[in-house]
């Protein structure tokens, strides 16, 4: 099964989170934070939304940051992905 996201979504893949500190400590799942970083796996068309052209800049293999608790989970086999508006990206890493 394959997603194509519609409209000016986007799927994306969040990078795993750190099982380390820096100074070499482990860390306890709990202890984690939600990742923020997140990979672009595939985007929607962009056009019409909420009566406004929408046109996509982001494109697969783009990594982003995306708000801790933003967009709609799936999973798909064993993989998690996340489905979110375009505009809900806040910046991309280069």
């Amino acid at each position: 099964m394959t997603i194509k996201p519609v409209a000016d979504r986007v799927l994306i893949k969040t990078v795993e989170a750190e099982e380390t500190t820096q100074s070499g400590i482990l860390l306890a799942a709990a202890a984690q934070e939600k990742p923020q970083i997140a990979e672009v796996i595939a985007v929607g068309p962009g056009g019409m939304v909420e009566g406004v052209e929408v046109g996509m800049f982001l494109k697969p293999g783009d990594k982003v940051i995306v708000g801790k608790y933003t967009g709609t989970q799936v999973k798909v086999g064993q993989d998690e992905y996340t489905i979110v508006r375009q505009s809900d990206v806040l910046a991309i890493v280069e």
